[in-house]
């Protein structure tokens, strides 16, 4: 049963990404290309993403999930080094390719070499993530 609900939510979710625009490289450029030829529409995508999820994240509270487990906590509140590199990485790799993890994997169902080169470089990525998180840790302690 928790497969079958997996299945669902990732369907809909990739169905989502596609009929949003979110796998489409010149709609998420044309959105952070502010000063030159603005596309506001991920705007409303971002709202029918954050909105729920805040609704979500008050309906779960003291609450069980049907397929079993336990919902994960509330991510935390303070800034640190790891989450300013990790959001300047990400909006940097966002920015240049158009694309993140969600939409990425997405739009490989549509074929495209651009999309399975940012596949293998975001799976690089996810690999050598934790050794530069370990030194980043290691220079803050030091700082």
């Amino acid at each position: 049963m928790r497969l079958l609900i997996s299945l669902i939510a990732g369907a809909l979710f990739g169905g989502g990404l596609f009929v949003s625009g979110m796998t489409d490289t010149r709609k998420v450029q044309g959105w952070l290309d502010v000063f030159g030829d603005w596309d506001p529409t991920l705007a409303f995508v971002m709202g029918g993403a954050i909105l729920p999820m805040l609704l979500a994240w008050r309906l779960t509270e003291g609450r069980k999930p049907l397929a079993g487990g336990s919902f994960p906590a509330l991510p935390r509140p303070e800034m640190d080094h790891r989450l300013i590199t990790g959001s300047v990485l990400f909006g940097m790799g966002w920015g240049l390719a158009g694309l993140c993890p969600g939409p990425a994997i997405a739009s490989l169902s549509y074929g495209g070499v651009g999309g399975l080169i940012f596949l293998f470089a975001m799976l690089a990525g996810m690999a050598v993530a934790p050794r530069v998180g370990t030194q980043l840790d290691r220079l803050a302690a030091t700082a």
